[in-house]
């Protein structure tokens, strides 16, 4: 007993000692205070960084300065609102490019050395530069600086840009607003398809290779300052065209850019293997067109779009703007692509012309003489236009030939055009010439040729007259024809009967004759209806009064003197558009 009551006491004496019970009640809201400062801790621990981070991205953005952060390649991570004001394009476009295209390529190199020099460097580096982006250039004091962040393993560079001759502008400061820079834009892009559109539907860009030329001119004028067309021709690539800039004395550049090949251009030979366009908004590579081209040329942008048709890719279009230019955008590839198809068609339809043009030609051989015979006692003289309407073989036609005792004379037009037209005119012109030989009377001539042309079915007539000269007397036959003009040597003008029925309109017909006889120093003028049948811009008739009063004052001239006076008074009364077919055919009995 004496042991456990010795025990028991010394329990009861440390439960003495032990706090009291308030006590503990007060150690625990300590512990529950210090436990409520530590969570007040963490979270401004959490939360004092973020609105640090929030703070410092808003005084970036509106910083009053030009601020660009790089990283060490120089490629474009960040920028601020003043930066995209500066070089007038948006964030979006600029971040992720290479900074160093932003400066003027000669000033490229100093600034490589120098954005060197910062990342080796702890201290800033300043130096002078140009930024030239969109148009713009400016003249900046440039202050770059390394960056090291804590936790971020690379290193920034950042870029603070200070303009030194440009004064920054305000949104009153006048300029045109996004929107209307934009809708002009788009607005000038259609001008300038449509005017192309007209420039290639025109007459003459079918009738001469000039359509290729006309468009690279165009192009130069309105949207680029060098144009260069590339044409495939025999298998290779040949210069077809260099325009230049005519406000710049670069005779000697535009020269050499002529004579280079265009298989030293790597940007021709892809647009011509891949058959797209191609884009350089700011170049990095000088080498495009060749080595130097466009160093020399000072180029700041340049596109290039095959001209093709279908699937034929005719050769390569290039459009270089220099650097105080806005540069290409997307926008105006997507116009220069839909222009190559254009000029791609426009070529095609030029060479189909052609092909056209000389078939016609050959044809028409057969219906017009190279050059008329010398004739004893006569001179003769005549001329053909064949209208610039004409878009097919012409139907008119004329002749002068020897013949048996004399010699004898043709004239006459097919109404309707094209190959038809011309195998008929032919055998008429021909028919003429073989029945000479056997007929005394051009009327007979007529009448079998008629009964000839009756069996073909051509369902085509033709007017025509036709004369057989034997001394003085000149036998004069017409069917359907315009009459003759008689010029006399006193200056007065008469007219021969002319009618009868046209060849290949009835079975039968007999041409209407008479007999002639020149005395010295009178001409004979037989015309077709194109030239008194033209109408003028104010609908007055050319007619066979004005005919007279123009023979009025050819008075003792030669045959060719008179059919001269006569085209230039045709085109000065049609302001020199000519529409259709015109012939005249001119006789003078010289002794």
């Amino acid at each position: 007993m004496t042991d456990l009551e010795q025990r028991l006491g010394e329990f009861a004496a440390r439960v003495a000692d032990l706090p009291r019970s308030h006590e503990l009640e007060t150690a625990e809201g300590l512990v529950r205070d210090a436990l409520a400062e530590l969570a007040k801790a963490k979270r401004r621990r959490d939360g004092g960084p973020q609105r640090e981070q929030k703070l410092l991205r808003q005084i970036f953005r509106t910083l009053p300065i030009p601020v660009i952060v790089m990283d060490t390649g120089g490629t474009v991570r960040r920028i601020n609102n003043e930066t995209t004001r500066l070089l007038g394009s948006p964030a979006g476009y600029l971040i992720g490019r290479a900074f160093p295209l932003l400066i003027e390529s000669s000033r490229r190199a100093v600034f490589r050395a120098r954005f060197a020099e910062a990342l080796r460097s702890e201290e800033s580096t300043t130096f002078e530069t140009r930024l030239a982006h969109q148009g713009r250039a400016h003249t900046v004091r440039l202050v770059l600086s390394r960056l090291r962040m804590p936790g971020e393993p690379q290193e920034m560079v950042a870029a603070v840009a200070l303009p030194t001759d440009v004064q920054l502008t305000g949104p009153d400061s006048g300029k045109d607003t996004p929107d209307e820079a934009l809708f002009l834009e788009a607005a000038r892009r259609h001008e300038l398809s449509a005017q192309l559109t007209r420039l290639l539907l025109d007459d003459e860009s079918l009738r001469e290779p000039v359509a290729l030329i006309r468009a690279a001119r165009l192009l130069g004028a309105e949207t680029a300052d060098w144009v260069i067309a590339d044409m495939v021709r025999d298998g290779g690539l040949h210069r077809a065209a260099v325009i230049a800039p005519s406000t710049q004395p670069v005779a000697k550049l535009q020269r050499a850019v002529e004579a280079r090949d265009p298989a030293e251009a790597p940007l021709v030979a892809r647009v011509l293997a891949t058959r797209s366009g191609v884009v350089h908004e700011m170049l990095s590579d000088d080498s495009l067109l060749g080595a130097d081209v466009l160093t020399q040329m000072k180029a700041g942008s340049l596109l290039s779009v095959p001209i093709q048709s279908d699937d034929e890719v005719a050769g390569v279009l290039t459009l270089v703007r220099l650097r105080d230019r806005p540069p290409f955008g997307l926008a105006d590839l997507g116009l220069l692509e839909e222009i190559g198809a254009h000029l791609g068609l426009a070529l095609r339809a030029q060479r189909s012309f052609q092909r056209s043009s000389n078939a016609a030609d050959a044809l028409r051989s057969g219906v017009l003489p190279r050059s008329l015979p010398e004739v004893a006692g006569f001179e003769t003289a005549a001329i053909y236009h064949p209208g610039s309407a004409m878009r097919a073989i012409g139907g008119e036609f004329y002749d002068v030939f020897p013949m048996k005792g004399g010699w004898g004379f043709v004239i006459g037009g097919a109404a309707g055009r094209g190959e038809e037209a011309a195998s008929v005119t032919s055998l008429v012109r021909n028919g003429i010439r073989v029945l000479s030989a056997f007929e005394r009377d051009p009327g007979e001539a007529l009448r079998k040729v008629n009964d000839a042309l009756l069996a073909q079915h051509t369902g085509l007539f033709v007017m025509a007259a036709a004369g057989f000269v034997r001394g003085r007397k000149v036998r004069l036959a017409s069917a359907g024809h315009h009459p003759a003009a008689l010029l006399q040597p006193d200056g007065g003008v008469r007219f021969t009967e002319g009618g009868g029925v046209p060849l290949g309109f009835e079975e039968g017909a007999v041409p209407a004759t008479e007999e002639l006889t020149l005395t010295s120093g009178e001409t004979l003028v037989l015309y077709s209806d194109g030239l008194v049948g033209t109408r003028s811009s104010a609908g007055e008739n050319y007619g066979e009064a004005r005919l007279t009063e123009v023979l009025a004052r050819c008075v003792n001239q030669p045959p060719s003197a008179v059919v001269k006076a006569i085209e230039e008074d045709h085109r000065a009364f049609c302001d020199d558009e000519v529409v259709d077919e015109v012939t005249v055919l001119t006789l003078r009995r010289s002794r």
